[in-house]
């Protein structure tokens, strides 16, 4: 391990997280709410503390490896929820674990919070609340790439394991910092879109802005403890659809699709085709179930809510028009289902992601045929293209380490007294970050003990990490030279 790389490298990311603080201070003056104070304070001791890791190391070899690159970014977003915290320890008092649950909830864009009467907050609190999730949906390490040229040859090392994926050693662009930069212009554009036309439909421009922060990222906080409800707004929510449907694609296709002027590209990716099958298909069968339990006065109101309640839950955002844990029957446990399956690869959203359940399936059925044609050579294709071993081998893996982390942490959540129901849809609302959960989790996690959310904020670190980043730290042979 590059030890004085790795401490100048944490140095120069406190230094540029601090400036974040500066808009809630500009906040806080506008809404005159008495909260300078905090976030100038997190801001100096944020700033401070990178000064004093990065000054006596101002040289440092800057080349880390990849093992380093697993390291730095698992701890930097430890450490980031930590700073993050500090408005809430500050401002509103919170104990830490709880400060602490809020912010990483935020930066890995999950939602789930331990906060009530969200409306009686002052506006630079959620603001501050509202921008972690836009800076944590792309990733404050990518960011850093991006704009950060004193990062050097280790940001290479650093995106790829900030971006853990099947598709993660794919450049859009010949350089790393130009590809960052090429996604952080998509994501803002997307976000300045989404602002614009929330304050079209009749928002203010302080939840405008506030809102396409949680959309775009697909982090699902609100001012609000009505969420998107609070505006009872078809246009609102038919907005949020569209933008967070967005957030859950493969910004790569994006790329594509804006950058080369080629629009079909999002019919020509089988992950995107896919993907918007799942909604639509899912928003049919959640329609006929509210339909036919006539949980809602009419068949268009079961489809505006299912749709809204499927877009939100895939994408795992998590804005709520409706607390889908107190739906009938086989409904709740559909969309958490469907928090399992999550985005695309390379999209703000969580889960396991839409492609490695393509090629899961699809190994399935290639398995199946195998066994009808013993002498057939059956290879698994996505698309026109081949997928080789090594790539079907990650994906199981994956899925392998993804589904037992959660059986653990189930198991561990009942063992601390909460019920299977519960348990589960803690698990699920964190490790697939999609905010709200089931049982006494269903619409917020205050009621629970410190000890389940000191296992829900490692679950929303291993689903935001993607399961290898972090569980490699786990591994005696990664600290063997």
């Amino acid at each position: 391990m590059h030890w004085r790389a790795v401490i100048r490298l944490f140095g120069i990311l406190l230094l540029l997280y601090s400036l974040s603080f500066v808009p809630s201070v500009g906040v806080s003056w506008l809404y005159a709410d008495g909260q300078a104070w905090v976030f100038g304070w997190s801001l100096l001791l944020t700033a401070g503390a990178g000064a004093v890791l990065w000054l006596p190391n101002p040289r440092a070899d800057a080349h880390l490896s990849m093992r380093d690159g697993f390291f730095v970014v698992t701890l930097f977003w430890v450490v980031l929820g930590g700073v993050g915290a500090l408005p809430f320890i500050l401002g509103l008092k919170l104990r830490f674990v709880d400060a602490l649950f809020e912010s990483i909830s935020g930066f890995t864009t999950t939602g789930a919070t331990v906060l009530v009467g969200l409306d009686r907050l002052p506006p630079s609190i959620l603001y501050h609340r509202q921008q972690i999730q836009f800076l944590g949906g792309m990733g404050v390490i990518v960011l850093a790439v991006a704009i950060l040229p004193l990062i050097g040859g280790g940001g290479n090392q650093l995106y790829r394991a900030e971006t853990s994926g099947v598709a993660k050693h794919e450049k859009l662009t010949p350089r790393i910092a130009e590809t960052a930069r090429a996604l952080w212009a998509i994501y803002t554009g997307l976000t300045l879109a989404c602002a614009l036309a929330f304050w079209m439909a009749g928002m203010s421009v302080f939840d405008a802005i506030g809102h396409a922060f949680a959309a775009v990222s697909t982090g699902g906080f609100s001012p609000h403890d009505a969420s998107i409800g609070y505006f009872d707004s078809p246009l609102i929510e038919g907005i949020a659809i569209v933008f967070m449907l967005a957030g859950g694609v493969n910004f790569a296709v994006h790329f594509v699709a804006w950058h080369r002027r080629q629009p079909g590209a999002y019919l020509r990716d089988p992950e995107a085709r896919v993907y918007g099958a799942i909604f639509l298909g899912a928003t049919l069968f959640m329609t006929l179930g509210l339909a036919m339990t006539h949980t809602y006065d009419s068949v268009l109101q079961a489809l505006r809510h299912a749709a809204f309640q499927v877009a939100s839950i895939l994408t795992s955002t998590g804005f709520g028009t409706a607390t889908f844990a107190e739906w009938p029957l086989h409904l709740p446990l559909t969309l958490v289902a469907l928090s399992f399956v999550g985005g695309c690869v390379g999209s703000t959203a969580g889960g396991m992601k839409v492609l490695r359940v393509m090629l899961i399936a699809k190994q399935g059925v290639r398995e199946l045929f195998l066994l009808a044609h013993p002498q057939a050579l059956a290879v698994v294709k996505l698309g026109k293209r081949p997928i080789d071993a090594p790539t079907l081998s990650s994906v199981w893996g994956f899925a392998a380490l993804y589904l037992l982390t959660t059986s653990i942490l189930t198991v561990a959540m009942m063992a601390l007294g909460l019920d299977f129901e519960s348990a589960l849809g803690a698990v699920a609302a964190t490790i697939n970050l999609t905010g709200p959960g089931l049982g006494a989790v269903a619409t917020t996690f205050a009621g629970v003990g410190a000890e389940v959310k000191w296992l829900a904020i490692f679950a929303m670190l291993v689903g935001r990490l993607e399961v290898f980043t972090l569980l490699i730290l786990f591994l005696p042979a990664y600290w063997r030279h």
